[in-house]
């Protein structure tokens, strides 16, 4: 009979006479100070790093109180720290004169910290159309390789048809978990990250708040250089599309009849004028109430709110 004595594990001395406790806090995550010139980075990082005035009060903060929350980083193949979370605090560091920040570092897969990246950074005000787009984008195709999913996106009926819906995220599933994190709905995720088939050109003016994000999604299906051609045209008419006449020249673009004549056309027919109305999305809404709240039920508060307003300034106008 052999022996098994070659599968016996001995303990180590340290295993011998550390504690639990020890032990425990060994398994903790560690604040670490890391030099500035060691952290890169995130590969392909959508979010920008503006040295606004927020970026004003983050220095001045560090300054006198120090980085109070830690960044999060991962090892760098070629030697450092990749950022995932903290890319504005580095830079508030760097303005502050420090040589060092604190810093958490964790062994995470690429897919995973595109992930946790996007999330920790979605939470941020002030987030450009193009920046959400580009972080979905990334966040999607992390999720699909994860599952072991096919890059291709394929459109929906609805799409071909005209629709304001978007790319089809390949399953509820996928669009949910993207959803995951942030205050967009799955179907307007999907609107932001149509924009990026859009030239850079028509994504700045996205950005600019010169057109909204339902006609910029219908004027991304346009060939390039028929978006090239819309840029001249809002350029020489000094006038965006509608979203009414977005649509128009996508289901020109559609037929092969789009062309400089007819885009001419478009964007110079004389628009309608609008109806006094606001509309309030559920996506606007949706925040404000439980997530049990039915529409029906969202109305009804509003009315209840609304009621109570216009009493209480009558009241205020009679004194």
């Amino acid at each position: 009979m052999k022996s098994s004595a070659k599968n016996i594990k001995l303990a180590s001395l340290d295993d011998l006479f550390s504690t639990e406790e020890s032990r425990q806090d060994a398994d903790r995550e560690k604040v670490v100070e890391i030099a500035l010139t060691e952290l890169h980075p995130f590969p392909d990082h959508p979010f920008s790093v503006r040295e606004d005035d927020s970026m004003k009060e983050t220095v001045e903060s560090i300054k006198e109180y120090g980085v109070l929350s830690p960044a999060i980083a991962r090892p760098r193949e070629g030697g450092g720290y990749e950022i995932i979370a903290g890319h504005r605090r580095k830079r508030a560091c760097e303005l502050a004169g420090l040589e060092t920040m604190p810093v958490i570092v964790r062994d995470l897969d690429p897919d995973t910290a595109i992930i946790f990246m996007v999330d920790s950074n979605l939470q941020r005000e002030n987030i450009l159309p193009s920046e959400k787009a580009k972080a979905y984008k990334m966040k999607m195709e992390a999720i699909n390789r994860r599952v072991g999913r096919p890059p291709k996106i394929e459109e929906t009926e609805a799409e071909k048809n005209g629709g304001q819906v978007g790319h089809n995220l390949r399953g509820t599933k996928t669009r949910d978990l993207v959803a995951e994190g942030s205050e967009d709905s799955a179907r307007t995720i999907q609107r932001y990250i149509r924009l990026n088939e859009l030239s850079p050109e028509l994504q700045q003016m996205v950005d600019d708040k010169k057109i909204a994000l339902t006609p910029a999604v219908e004027l991304s299906y346009l060939k390039p250089e028929e978006q090239a051609l819309v840029v001249e045209t809002i350029e020489s008419e000094q006038a965006t599309p509608s979203l009414s006449q977005a649509q128009r020249m996508k289901k020109l673009s559609q037929s092969g009849k789009l062309d400089e004549d007819s885009m001419l056309s478009i964007m110079t027919e004389t628009k309608k004028p609008e109806v006094d109305k606001i509309v309030l999305t559920s996506d606007t809404l949706r925040k404000y109430f439980p997530k049990s709240y039915t529409p029906k039920q969202m109305e009804n508060t509003i009315i209840k709110l609304l009621d109570s307003w216009c009493k209480k300034r009558q009241r205020n106008q009679e004194r």
